[in-house]
């Protein structure tokens, strides 16, 4: 419309221009040519003039038909030049036409009707076994252990490049009794329930435990997860996820803990637990708070490789105290943390263990602070360092299992090298013991989990006042250690109970060093993805 209106006002100024003309007298009709001349004509009168106008608007006329008629032409032309220039090469194929072979008729299958296999006959089986030489009385299997608990999904089962997949595997409800079976620990579940649910109903409000606060509590989370029990499990799901809140929230912002004692125990206690923690629920707030723990211990190492109170770099190296370290250390390897410097800080280690070692009546031990001999006291926790450090077969290592096996287990008549702390001693012991194996560990079995379980102080599940999530009453018990002046700095009974729950547990708590795996198992262990769930039956 706008250009109508254009057209109209153009033809306006032409009629005014040009008074002798009447409007329609400028659209008389002419030839072709007389127009053109026309349009010449008047293009060369003064640009005012109405016979200029009017032949520039009869050339905007002429114009519109060659501007839609030959642009699009020569569009189109362009077009077909592009398609020629750009078109590919034709290509020939052979083609062969080849006739269908015809399809044989199918004989016609007959059903098969599977008859019942005949039951096989009876054999009648030996099952004698080689009596193991003991003083010590066999226990009657509780009547409140289940041998395969509650199902539960929590544990992650993840794979340890130190010793082997499946680390933690045997905690899962069905491997617990298979590796009970296995490792000779039939009739210990019911004491380790039993104890668990007294700890149970001795944790604080804020899911704390005891005196040392920090210490007990990371303490006696190692003892539920030693069980396989984490934050998603049925009975003690909420107990345990109690205290790692109280331990997390203990942590400073250097990865030191509010309420540790005088002597700093709690720092690796507390970096064992959250480290086995994360290596079992793989909760991303766990890792930090443990890298956090880890770090101060690797900080706090002795230029020898072992680790003093406080970890503060010293010459003093403690045997007791790197022990808790080496634990933590180890837990952490397991658990993949990123702590750097991890690694070396455990190669480093094995010399601070070495340092305290001495030979003496022909096999040797571990000291306190220093050389030691006797195979007696803190020889367990050397073994078991050196153990978990790679270097169970070096001499320091296999002298102190020598020196070990020098004493018995006796809950009346402690050996005097143990008589201090029997409880702690045999924590360690019983762990070394298991992961050499065979006779060894054959033989101190058959000493220790008997007396262990008959020693239990049992409280019936009339007089207990415990139920469990369904609403269940059970028995509850604990220990009392048997030597008046056990180190538990002052935390006592609950100290005493763990300990022990954490020695009954050894069967399934890991997997034992001298059952190392193939080197492609190994080398399939490497490659897998950490997040990779694998059932390992032991």
């Amino acid at each position: 419309m706008n250009e109508e209106f254009e057209h109209l006002e153009e033809l306006e100024e032409v009629r005014e221009l040009n008074p002798e003309h009447s409007l329609m007298d400028l659209f008389e009709k002419l030839t072709f040519f007389e127009r053109i001349d026309k349009i010449k004509f008047g293009l060369k009168q003064d640009k005012e003039t109405g016979d200029y106008k009017w032949a520039k608007f009869e050339l905007k006329r002429l114009m519109s038909p060659v501007a839609g008629v030959v642009a699009p032409m020569i569009i189109l032309l362009l077009l077909v030049t592009f398609a020629k220039f750009g078109a590919g090469t034709d290509r020939e194929y052979e083609v062969q036409i080849v006739d269908p072979e015809e399809t044989p008729d199918l004989e016609k299958i007959e059903e098969i009707i599977e008859e019942p296999p005949e039951p096989p006959e009876p054999v009648e089986m030996d099952f004698t076994q080689e009596p193991v030489l003991t003083d010590t009385p066999t226990p009657t299997p509780p009547t409140d252990f289940s041998p395969q608990p509650a199902e539960f999904d929590s544990v992650a089962i993840v794979k340890s490049p130190v010793i082997m997949r499946g680390i933690y595997g045997s905690r899962s409800p069905g491997n617990r009794g298979s590796a009970l079976a296995r490792f000779g620990g039939m009739g210990t579940e019911g004491a380790v329930l039993r104890a668990l649910r007294w700890l149970k109903t001795e944790q604080e409000s804020d899911g704390s435990w005891q005196k040392n606060k920090p210490a007990m509590t990371a303490l006696a989370i190692l003892t539920y997860l030693a069980h396989g029990d984490t934050p998603a499990s049925e009975e003690f799901g909420y107990t345990v996820e109690k205290a790692l809140k109280f331990l997390v929230d203990s942590q400073k912002g250097n990865g030191h803990f509010n309420g540790a004692d005088g002597h700093d125990y709690t720092q690796p206690i507390a970096a064992y637990a959250l480290a086995e923690a994360y290596g079992l629920t793989r909760v991303p707030h766990l890792k930090y708070a443990a890298e956090k723990a880890i770090n101060q211990i690797i900080k706090g190492q002795n230029p020898s490789g072992g680790f003093n109170y406080n970890l503060k770099p010293t010459t003093r190296d403690d045997t007791s105290y790197m022990a808790w370290c080496v634990q933590a250390l180890k837990a952490a390897k397991m658990a993949h943390l990123d702590n750097e410097g991890l690694e070396a800080c455990m190669t480093r280690a094995i010399a601070g263990f070495q340092k305290n070692y001495g030979d003496g009546g022909g096999y040797g031990g571990f000291g306190y602070t220093g050389p030691g001999s006797g195979g007696k006291g803190l020889s367990g926790a050397g073994v078991l360092c050196l153990q978990f450090l790679g270097a169970s077969k070096s001499r320091e290592c296999i002298g102190g299992l020598a020196g070990l096996e020098q004493s018995r287990f006796s809950w009346a008549n402690i050996d005097a090298g143990w008589a201090k702390s029997p409880l702690y001693y045999w924590y360690y012991t019983t762990q070394a013991k298991f992961h050499h194996g065979g006779a060894t560990w054959n033989n101190w079995n058959a000493q220790f989990s008997g007396t262990l379980v008959k020693e239990q102080d049992v409280i019936s599940k009339e007089q207990s006042g415990y139920t469990d999530h369904l609403g269940q009453a059970h028995a509850i018990g604990y220990w009392d250690s048997p030597a008046a002046g056990e180190h538990t700095g002052g935390n006592g009974r609950v100290m005493d109970t763990m300990l022990c729950t954490l020695m009954l547990e050894v069967y399934y708590r890991y997997l034992p060093t001298f059952q190392t795996p193939k080197a492609e198992e190994q080398a399939a262990i490497e490659e897998d993805d950490d997040n990779v769930d694998i059932d390992i039956d032991i």
